[in-house]
């Protein structure tokens, strides 16, 4: 016979629905798996074998069998579960198959129990807790993991009548415990273990105590309704159940210790507590309450029934409120039993003339197991505590960190990783304190907090909930009924409606057409859901999301997500043992497609990311494993990791396929060069001969990206009309194959030429607007409009120069062009130098020489530096230009003629005024045999201006006065109103 799981109705073998429901009949799933954090007691006895020579053997085993009732007891009366018995000693597990948020420390205090029962028996424990993650089958007191190793290890370690507790378990009990640190060396660990040895326990203390002291921060709309309706109360002589509702940590202990501390002069305070576990704990927080107003407790709870008791209680509260107003408090009552629930509500609907305000303080569980608690009542309140808003977080932050300093990326990533919990905060700085670093990690007492949330949930809401875990923080019904048993199918719009009203998830808006999405409450609420699947089962949901998603659904990220999902299937079968190389294929595949995608819209952040991926993914042997490497190297140019691009340029040109191996010839040179290891004017005949073999190959793409390098081949010998040349020719290429990223690239590339070259102000403007309409990305607009602030500056508008460049440097920042963000300090310092601002110039330069030697980067710093020693020039700081220009001539790559001519007018300058004319003039001279090789203006009516300076110094003032009037003729045609003017002036001075 098979059981229907929705009615449990049994049904004939070969059913396959139910003949009384119609529901699925599904075959019965195996025990579920799932990861865990728990806590392992282990206890062994000492002296055991000396008793059984000193006792007759039926007094031993008397002995040893209370030994174990009593061990069962203790251990199962505080929430553990006995796995089983090992000769003298006891295993048990605190998590299994029902996680508490106080598990370590109930374990602790289990232990602290089990010793005193041991030491009555006239013999001695020793007794190891750790806390650590395991996997456990559902249901099942069988646990395996590093963890159950360290707890046996600690015991082993342990002396007589001594208790060893493990670092986390120490973390989660901290408040509670006395402790003392020692080092272990334990069997088959390879390194130090941190313990703990046990000094004392307080049986009254919370493992861990909330700081209620700091300042309250984002409650004073919830705080005024407290107020009012306490005033109401007051002034009415009535009684009144305010019910606060929030999850743990949201701060609801800290609103009503600042409503009682406000309250204390108006009204009696009276607190009752519910206990999570124990013996007769039903009336425990009114024992509390009725100790408090020195009531006889025992008479009440005495009485015949538990209406009679909620009677005698209601009148002793009214009888005190007679005299001064009450607010009794009664916290945590989601665990509250039944009988004392309609104890709270028998005193509030049946108080008359009484001022009595019952503040009850709980979790969103209290509404599953009282759906309608309050509910239709005149005389109560509901209100759920919503987390801080993130300037109200900063502001707890510093509240409690009390003047102390903090990272602003600390802060940013606690932020986002508490998401307004003030628990959550106070836990984060906590472990900062303790880690002594600034790396933020969820502390182990939040990680127990939600686990124990999490293990309340039903079976199948637990599903569901892991389930939309899979696809992340927002997740799809469609989806998760895709990836869900049919049972869990039948019933998920209720399961997703009790998570709602759980406050674990909310509803969202949906990106998927036709679907219906939800949001986690919190983003660790989801990492607690998925960290508790088994790594087989997350591999095998991961995949089967990515699969639906392809079949389902059109995204427009759509080869990320999917190549994310399934690059996660991989790497959980992989550490598992399994590889799977054909999916490892489709996952890079898709990775790749998702990273050129990226690098043609100018998110260079992402694609260096994607594309890393789509190459390290797949095993080093793997066909195709290198298909995406030239467009990775591209990607780790613009972030300086030039030794990571060699490496993959080494792997390029090592592979079987010629076509790689010509690709990494191309993109040699160009990464050599700006990483300072090489020329690229040495890998011009390299370059030549890899169009060659790209045409000869017909490969479009190689086309595009080499053409691309002779432009920069050309460009850094300072050819702007040859540069040109070839960027046009890669854009062609490039176009034809759809290859964004390459078009990009040299778009930005030609708004160069058309500012450097012959071209004049008028025209290269148009070209520029012209080439920044067709970009389609980061690169050539942020490229445009630095050229275009540069024209604008060269012109004498200089402050819409400034807010040109400003605009598109902000847009390289934005978007993780490291490289060229830096190196565009040279725009930025070129407009204040047109601007007279030679100090304005330097810092700038300065800073951006800083960033790019920081990056690692040779070609553009070495220029940056060049530049930086002519302003200091002209600031007459000639110490300082004298290093900057060592700096520059240090860094410059072999065939770098930019560097080189600035430096060589550096070098004219200082000579000059050091009074050396020879070698003014040499250095004069080589500037100019340079600019005539190249067509850059601003370099032509230089190096006439520094043969002007070493002529006059010379005394041969009308060949000074030719050449002036030759780089006045430059600037002129050029329309370099700014440059002429200087030029016209330092001929009227000569």
């Amino acid at each position: 016979m098979r059981v229907c799981a929705r009615c449990g109705q049994e049904n004939p073998e070969g059913f396959r629905f139910c003949g009384a429901c119609g529901a699925p009949l599904e075959e019965a799933e195996p025990p579920r798996e799932v990861r865990k954090t728990v806590t392992v007691v282990f206890c062994d006895l000492t002296g055991s074998t000396a008793l059984g020579e000193r006792l007759d053997p039926e007094t031993v085993r008397a002995t040893m069998r209370r030994y174990f009732e009593d061990s069962r007891t203790i251990l199962e009366r505080h929430g553990g579960t006995v796995e089983k018995f090992i000769g003298d000693a006891v295993m048990a597990v605190f998590g299994v198959p029902q996680a508490h948020e106080d598990d370590a420390l109930r374990a602790v205090r289990a232990a602290v129990e089990l010793r005193a029962a041991v030491a009555t028996i006239g013999l001695e424990a020793r007794i190891g807790v750790n806390t650590g993650e395991v996997v456990a089958g559902d249901g099942d007191a069988l646990v395996t993991g590093d963890a159950v190793n360290v707890a046996a290890r600690l015991e082993q370690n342990a002396e007589p009548g001594e208790i060893l507790i493990g670092q986390e378990t120490q973390q989660l009990a901290r408040d509670a415990v006395q402790v003392e640190p020692v080092e272990l060396e334990l069997k088959g660990k390879s390194a130090p273990v941190a313990a703990y040895r046990l000094l004392q326990i307080d049986a009254e203390s919370a493992g861990l105590v909330r700081r209620l002291d700091s300042p309250i921060v984002g409650r004073e709309r919830e705080l005024q309704r407290l107020r009012d309706d306490f005033d109401n109360v007051v002034s009415q002589r009535s009684s009144y159940l305010f019910t606060l509702l929030g999850p743990a940590g949201v701060g609801k202990s800290r609103l009503v210790e600042e409503f009682i501390r406000e309250t204390a002069d108006r009204a009696r305070i009276l607190r009752g507590h519910c206990l999570h576990y124990g013996e007769g704990i039903t009336y425990w927080p009114l024992v509390e309450v009725l100790l408090q107003i020195g009531a006889d407790a025992e008479a009440v709870l005495a009485l015949p029934s538990p209406n009679e008791a909620a009677v005698a209680t209601r009148k002793l509260l009214e009888a005190e409120a007679a005299e001064r107003p009450l607010v009794v408090v009664w916290d945590d009552i989601q665990w509250a039993e039944p009988a004392f629930l309609d104890l709270i509500e028998h005193i509030t609907d049946w108080s008359r003339g009484a001022p009595i305000f019952v503040l009850c303080v709980a979790r969103p569980e209290l509404l599953e197991l009282r759906p309608a608690w309050g509910g239709g009542k005149a005389n109560a309140t509901s209100l759920l505590l919503e987390p801080l808003g993130s300037d109200d977080t900063s502001t707890l932050i510093d509240n409690l960190l009390s003047g102390a300093d903090l990272l602003d990326t600390t802060r940013s990533r606690i932020l986002k990783a508490s998401e307004g919990n003030p628990l959550f905060v106070e836990e984060m700085l906590l472990m900062l304190q303790d880690n002594g670093d600034s790396e933020v990690v969820v502390p182990p007492t939040i990680q127990a907090l939600l686990q124990a949330r999490l293990d309340q949930l039903g079976g199948d809401e637990r599903s569901v909930i892991e389930r939309g875990a899979v696809e992340g923080e927002v997740f799809h019904r469609l989806p998760v009924a895709e990836l869900a048993s049919d049972q869990v199918r039948l019933g998920l719009d209720s399961h997703l409606a009790k998570l709602i009203r759980n406050e674990l998830i909310r509803p969202e808006t949906a990106t998927m057409p036709g679907d219906d999405a939800f949001r986690f409450r919190h983003l660790l609420i989801r990492d607690a859901a998925y960290d508790s699947l088994p790594k087989e089962t997350r591999a095998e949901l991961h995949e089967r999301f990515a699969l639906w998603i392809d079949e389902h659904v059109q995204l427009v990220e759509q080869d990320e997500i999917v190549g994310y999902h399934l690059e996660q299937a991989v790497l959980y079968r992989r550490e598992l043992g399994r590889e799977d190389d054909a999916l490892a294929g489709q996952a890079a595949h898709r990775l790749g497609v998702a990273g050129q995608s990226a690098f043609g819209r100018g998110d260079n952040t992402a694609a260096e990311r994607l594309l890393e991926r789509a190459t390290k993914l797949p095993s080093p042997a793997a066909e195709g494993r290198l298909e995406f490497v030239p467009d990775l190297v591209l990607a780790l140019i613009e972030r300086a990791r030039f030794d990571d691009a060699l490496a993959y340029i080494d792997e390029l040109e090592a592979a079987d396929d010629e076509r790689l191996r010509v690709y990494g010839t191309v993109l040699g040179p160009v990464v050599s060069h700006m990483g300072g290891t090489g020329s690229i004017e040495a890998g011009r005949p390299a370059l030549a001969e890899g169009v060659e073999a790209f045409h000869r190959l017909g490969d479009v793409r190689g086309l595009a990206l080499a053409r691309t390098m002779q432009g920069h081949d050309e460009w850094t010998a300072c050819r702007a009309a040859a540069a040109a040349e070839h960027y046009r020719a890669a854009i062609a290429h490039a176009e034809s194959a759809g290859l964004w990223s390459l078009v990009n690239e040299a778009l930005g590339n030609l708004c160069a030429t058309a500012l450097y070259g012959p071209m004049p102000v008028e025209a290269a403007e148009a070209e520029i607007r012209s080439l920044q309409k067709r970009g389609r990305a980061v690169g050539p607009q942020a490229a445009a409009l630095r050229a275009l602030g540069r024209l604008a500056a060269i012109r004498g508008d200089i402050e819409s120069g400034r807010e040109l460049v400003r605009q598109g440097r902000e847009l390289l920042a934005d978007s993780g062009f490291l490289l060229h963000h830096a190196a565009s300090s040279m725009a930025g310092a070129f407009v204040e130098e047109q601007a007279g601002d030679d100090e304005g110039a330097a810092r700038i330069q300065r800073e951006g020489l800083d960033q790019l030697t920081e990056l690692g980067e040779y070609a553009y710093a070495s220029t940056v530096a060049a530049d930086l020693a002519n302003s200091l020039l002209r600031l007459g700081r000639e110490d300082e230009a004298e290093a900057a220009l060592a700096t520059a001539r240090e860094l410059c790559p072999p065939g770098d003629i930019g560097t080189l001519l600035l430096s060589d007018l550096a070098e004219t300058q200082l000579q000059l005024r050091q009074g050396r004319l020879e070698e003014a003039k040499r250095a004069a001279d080589r500037v100019f045999e340079q600019a005539q090789e190249t067509d850059f203006w601003e370099y032509a009516g230089a190096s006439w201006e520094a043969r002007a300076l070493v002529l006059a110094a010379r005394g041969r003032g009308t060949e000074a006065a030719a050449a002036l009037e030759s780089a006045i003729h430059a600037y002129r045609e050029k329309g370099a109103s700014v440059a002429e003017g200087r030029a016209r002036a330092l001929f009227a001075e000569l």
